[in-house]
């Protein structure tokens, strides 16, 4: 069972990340298609990744895989909705969740553990930051959600890789790549339009 919740998890979030950065370099109706698609992929790779992580005891991220639902809702609707400027209220439940699930996560890891006290945890927290504010970011269509997006790999290759799980290290890692190819995409995009 393990290896079929790392094969779904980590195939589900590596196809987002593909489909993020192969539509940052796309013209706007075949962009928005993509994000549509890659938000779908992403929500649907989250009851695998909590799984996983609940199983581990890594109360941090499973809290936070569950409450980022909201800014990928968010992302999908405000995708479909193609307007400019995001929906405000979904803006504000989207971080409202965010904050909460943070909040949630830490409490029941330190109560756990007794405190911060294991590397897995310090590494959580880095997951917990680059997921929940690269989500939030990219959900309202801003660039620097790709760099929120480097820490969360970082962080999560590192606690799958120590935890024995090398499938889900080996796609964090893939993953990463597409992240930095996204960011690239999105900053040169976002130099053009200034120039």
């Amino acid at each position: 069972m393990d290896v079929m919740l790392q094969l779904w998890g980590g195939l589900f979030y590596l196809a987002n990340k593909i489909t993020f950065s192969i539509a940052e370099g796309r013209r706007n109706s075949v962009k928005r298609k993509l994000r549509i698609i890659g938000w779908v992929i992403y929500i649907l790779g989250v009851p695998a990744w909590v799984t996983i992580l609940i199983l581990k005891r890594n109360w941090i991220a499973a809290s936070i895989e569950a409450g980022g639902l909201p800014s990928m809702i968010f992302g999908l609707v405000n995708d479909i909705q193609n307007e400019d400027k995001p929906d405000k209220g979904l803006d504000r439940i989207a971080s409202l969740f965010t904050y909460t699930f943070i909040l949630l996560g830490a409490g029941i890891s330190i109560y756990d553990f007794g405190g911060i006290k294991t590397l897995s945890q310090f590494l959580e927290i880095g997951v917990t930051i680059g997921f929940l504010m690269g989500s939030l970011l990219l959900a309202r269509k801003k660039p620097s959600g790709w760099g929120f997006f480097m820490l969360m790999n970082s962080s999560m290759g590192i606690l799958m890789l120590i935890q024995k799980r090398p499938l889900l290290a080996a796609q964090q890692l893939l993953s990463l790549g597409f992240v930095i190819y996204g960011f690239i995409s999105a900053r040169n995009k976002m130099f053009k339009q200034s120039a």
